[in-house]
């Protein structure tokens, strides 16, 4: 199959399979007589495979290392255990911060209970303070 079919049956844009093939997590496929490449169900499979991992938050190393796992089927699945809960412990991670965002945008709406923009506690809010601007930095920057 061809790049761009490729591409649709793995909801993949083709960038990002050239990538892929760049970064050495697809091997490079034959070309045919008119130089274009022409992909495998190894392809197919070992895309779709990434695609799969990096939907559920692998980052691009630990999808290169569970491919390399993956390569070795005798090998024992400790390590790929390893990996999984790494990136279970950064989801956590992520998940607290993002509850800790809401509950900020929360206490702020709820504080907001102007009529006009004047008035809005959620423009104030996100508005830099003169500290910052007298500084230069920004408030994430403090």
């Amino acid at each position: 199959m061809k790049i761009g079919d490729l591409a649709k049956r793995t909801d993949t844009r083709v960038e990002t399979i050239r990538f892929y093939e760049k970064e050495g997590l697809i091997p490079a496929p034959a070309r045919n007589t008119g130089n274009y490449r022409i992909y495998e169900q190894a392809h197919l499979n070992r895309l779709s495979f990434i695609r799969r991992s990096r939907d559920l938050g692998f980052t691009l190393d630990q999808v290169r290392k569970l491919l390399k796992l993956a390569d070795d089927r005798a090998a024992p699945c400790a390590e790929v255990d390893a990996i999984t809960a790494a990136n279970i412990a950064e989801i956590d991670t992520k998940l607290a911060d993002l509850g800790a965002l809401r509950a900020e945008l929360v206490r702020t709406l709820e504080r907001c209970r102007g009529e006009t923009i004047g008035d809005c506690r959620i423009i104030e809010a996100l508005a830099p303070t003169n500290r910052s601007l007298s500084s230069g930095a920004r408030p994430s920057d403090e």
